[in-house]
């Protein structure tokens, strides 16, 4: 019986590390507006 919990004790703290080194490796990512294809027109008065 000693040898069955000092296994799942073991188990155990290997599934704890992993878990633990799991949350470490973020990749960071950028996030890149792109430019407007075309230019909006602007208001330049009434006949011209």
């Amino acid at each position: 019986m000693s040898k069955s919990i000092k296994l799942l004790a073991m188990f155990g703290f290997v599934a704890a590390v992993a878990a633990c080194t799991s949350g470490q490796t973020e990749e960071e990512y950028v996030v890149v507006n792109p430019e407007p294809i075309s230019v909006e027109p602007t208001y330049t008065g009434k006949y011209k």
